[in-house]
């Protein structure tokens, strides 16, 4: 088990600063976006590739940072059902959900966008748009993503296999935990007080 877990922190090292790195291209969209509308308002001046790069990297931040959001285990569940449960339930609940639900998503966008983008690339396909962007590059995102994303899932599975069998404790246990589990655990208790 010592040696997965190595490779789950690698795992884990490697996709955190993934997204660390890539979420500054939101920042890089916004500096297009302002340049964009400024050189539009001020030089009546305006093209379609600058709105499509703005659209390129939101998809490659929105994409490349899923597995960094389910390393910090903020992704989407429902909180207030979650917290009624046990954490052996809960546990047993991220095992199934990563290994019959995750996983296999990830494989089948992988398996459907590949051939998705090789179209695209093979046919040289651009925009529609006049003066838009190439499309393939943007269509080559979402296998590279999914194939982060489904790396991230092993080394979330190995962690959970990990923490049910007591190697490890749960990082997300107690008050560092997902802050949206603490907001569902507080209304719960107002509920009950009321």
């Amino acid at each position: 088990m010592s040696s997965l877990l190595a490779i789950s922190r690698a795992i884990d090292f490697v996709n955190t600063k993934l997204g660390k790195i890539v979420a500054w291209l939101l920042v890089v969209a916004v500096a297009v976006s302002t340049t964009n509308a400024i050189i539009r308002k001020l030089l009546n001046i305006s093209s379609n590739a600058w709105l499509e790069l703005q659209w390129y990297l939101f998809a490659a931040t929105f994409l490349f940072c899923s597995a960094w959001t389910l390393i910090a285990n903020e992704h989407i569940r429902i909180d207030i059902v979650n917290s009624l449960f046990s954490k052996r339930v809960r546990n047993w609940i991220d095992m199934i959900g990563h290994v019959f639900a995750l996983v296999p998503f990830c494989l089948v966008m992988i398996w459907t966008s590949v051939p998705f983008f090789l179209a695209s690339y093979r046919l040289g396909e651009r925009s529609f748009s006049a003066g838009g962007l190439p499309q393939w590059p943007a269509k080559l995102l979402i296998p590279l993503a999914f194939t982060v994303l489904l790396i991230q899932a092993v080394s979330e599975i190995i962690k959970r296999a990990a923490i049910m069998r007591g190697h490890i404790p749960d990082p997300h246990d107690g008050p560092q935990g997902h802050a949206a589990e603490a907001e569902a655990a507080r209304l719960l208790q107002a509920a009950k007080n009321q």
